[in-house]
């Protein structure tokens, strides 16, 4: 399967398969490594921004691609899932760190992906931690800017934002704070492994940026929000951005939903990843748990 069919369907459809190329890779810090991606496909890839997510598919070794059903198949999900593990192609949830749109006559539009590395990292990990020029995946990502993809969303009322994300977040995080418009009041928190994944972050928002390293002793993420007086936050009506490690993503919308009294429309909370299951456990578990809330309700 390639994407180019699905980027030459002429219809207004918010997502479709992208068939992509490595570029190049680039080593961002101990934990970050950048993956650079072209391809023709790219002309019909529309980034919303901000924490635009997107589903990744990738080849196992010894595969020159990844191995997925025909696009045509009528329930495609189904499909996939009926190839044999070993041979259907890893899917795992990306957000799209940047496109690049070229100029007319250059060869093909830029996306970024931003892999956090770690020793026992997944099948992603170990594929972006070998990945070279000319490796091919595949993308299930969005052909108009205004999908659902995009979660950060700031009402227009919002008189400032608050942020926290782990190392698996940053990409969407570095991100949204470049898309904050200038002026905007921001307290953020991101929370690395280690000294040198303390990225460069570019906004024009007024942004406080507060960094809790591990390897330094650094508090959980909890306990350094709670700790900051009402008094030192940006008066007004916030809105807040909490994305990472589920658990803590939990404990943190507690605090400011039951502590901190902010509207729980207002808290855009997004699990990436859950310490001790993997992505496909993931996901089998809140698929268990929407059936499982969507039969309380029936009952009701």
């Amino acid at each position: 399967m390639t994407g180019t069919e699905a980027a030459a369907d002429t219809t207004t459809v918010p997502f479709r398969f992208f068939g992509l190329t490595v570029v190049r890779t680039r080593r961002l810090s101990s934990s970050l490594l950048r993956v650079t991606f072209g391809g023709e496909d790219l002309r019909a890839f529309t980034s919303g921004g901000r924490d635009q997510s997107l589903s990744l598919f990738l080849p196992h070794p010894g595969q020159s691609e990844p191995v997925l059903p025909p696009e045509t198949e009528p329930d495609w999900f189904a499909a996939y899932r009926a190839l044999p593990d070993d041979v259907r192609a890893a899917m795992r949830s990306y957000t799209l760190r940047e496109q690049r749109r070229v100029a007319d006559g250059a060869e093909t539009d830029e996306v970024d992906i931003d892999f956090a590395l770690h020793g026992d990292g997944g099948p992603a990990c170990r594929w972006a931690a070998q990945a070279s020029s000319g490796a091919r995946v595949v993308v299930l990502g969005p052909a108009i800017a205004d999908n659902t993809a995009v979660r950060f969303r700031p009402p227009e009322d919002a008189d400032w934002v608050l942020m926290w994300a782990d190392e698996t977040a940053l990409p969407a995080a570095a991100a949204a704070l470049e898309w904050l418009p200038a002026g905007t009041k921001a307290k953020v928190w991101i929370e690395v492994q280690h000294a040198d994944d303390r990225l460069e972050l570019t906004t024009a928002a007024d942004a406080e940026i507060t960094w809790l390293v591990r390897d330094e002793d650094a508090p959980a993420a909890v306990d350094a929000i709670r700790a900051v007086p009402d008094a030192e936050l940006p008066g007004g009506t916030p809105y807040a951005w909490i994305a990472g490690e589920s658990s803590c993503v939990r404990a943190l919308r507690r605090h400011l939903v039951q502590e901190r009294k902010f509207d729980r429309k207002r808290v855009t909370f997004v699990g990436y990843w859950r310490r001790g299951l993997s992505e496909e456990q993931l996901r089998e578990r809140a698929e268990a748990e929407t059936e499982a809330e969507a039969e309380a309700e029936a009952e009701h």
